[in-house]
């Protein structure tokens, strides 16, 4: 850690309430979902043009497309994915089935291909009684949550279970070359404070679990999390900054923030940091206290 190089950002918005699912989209603006406003936006990095997308009465969290440009957006509260026609937001696919509590982030793969995890349990209303630093306990085991799986016609099945709030994902090229797509699947075990990588197949089924860093020791709870070359940029969810993580649970860089940071992304050459001072709704979801920080990478 001690090695690791250090910078910092330069926030391009504020006013949001809590923003998640930082993704590029097709045509190189960030997207992002703001919780509490119920939007889902797109802006400029160069100009800092924002536009709302679409909106509705529900909390937006994970964001994809699939091949033909179509918007995918999780829809948090239902635990279901809706899918962009034309201005409305309909349904996609119904994950309530699997998801044990709120939906939340996705990564939808080229094929259209869509994972999507869940919390599992009420971490904010655990929080709320016992406290963060019970979490850090060693004996502190919460519930495992699935991990579903939604393919381009809307059909759901579970690739993986009892995983600890599966949070963010990242689609890595696979450096033993053993996984029939030649990528693995690097998951954010929020609470289990690592990442877990699976193998890809053909047809987005998972093989080989195992762990791909525990990153507890540097006060990690992985949140968002995006892919960059063999490693991936993590959201610390405890800490002002973002962590560049490789296999193994090498930091390489450290990017700090003026606020908390749950969720990032690389959009050409910018890591975009969106941070808040917490991430509990009764914080957060009265105020608009989140931003968009981002830092060009080199």
């Amino acid at each position: 850690m001690d090695e690791a190089q250090k910078a910092g950002t330069t926030v391009l918005r504020d006013g949001l309430h809590f923003g998640e699912g930082p993704r590029r989209g097709p045509d190189g603006r960030l997207f992002y979902s703001d919780f509490y406003a119920g939007e889902v936006h797109a802006l400029d990095l160069t100009t800092g043009e924002d536009e709302v997308v679409v909106a509705f009465d529900g909390q937006p969290s994970g964001l994809g497309w699939l091949p033909d440009g179509r918007l995918l957006v999780v829809s948090m509260l239902d635990r279901t994915v809706r899918r962009l026609e034309g201005g409305d937001l309909v349904l996609h696919a119904d994950i309530s089935d699997i998801a044990t509590f709120h939906a939340n982030d996705m990564l939808v793969d080229g094929e259209g291909r869509a994972y999507v995890g869940n919390f599992g349990f009420d971490l904010h209303g655990l929080i709320d009684d016992v406290g963060i630093p019970r979490l850090l306990e060693p004996d502190f085991d919460p519930p495992g949550a699935a991990l579903a799986l939604v393919q381009p016609d809307g059909s759901v099945s579970v690739v993986a279970e009892d995983l600890k709030f599966p949070n963010g994902m990242a689609l890595l090229p696979d450096p033993t070359g053993e996984s029939e797509s030649g990528n693995i699947l690097v998951v954010a075990e929020t609470v289990a404070f690592k990442l877990t990588s699976f193998s890809v197949d053909r047809n987005g089924s998972l093989q080989k679990r195992r762990l791909w860093a525990d990153v507890k020791e540097f006060g990690i709870a992985p949140d968002g999390i995006a892919g960059d070359g063999d490693g991936v940029w993590v959201a610390p969810a405890l800490q002002p900054a973002a962590f560049r993580v490789t296999e193994g649970g090498k930091i390489t860089h450290r990017v700090e923030t003026t606020q908390t940071v749950f969720a990032v992304a690389v959009v050409d050459d910018h890591l975009v940091c969106l941070t808040a001072p917490d991430s509990n709704p009764s914080v957060v979801k009265p105020d608009r206290l989140g931003k968009i920080e981002i830092y060009r990478l080199n």
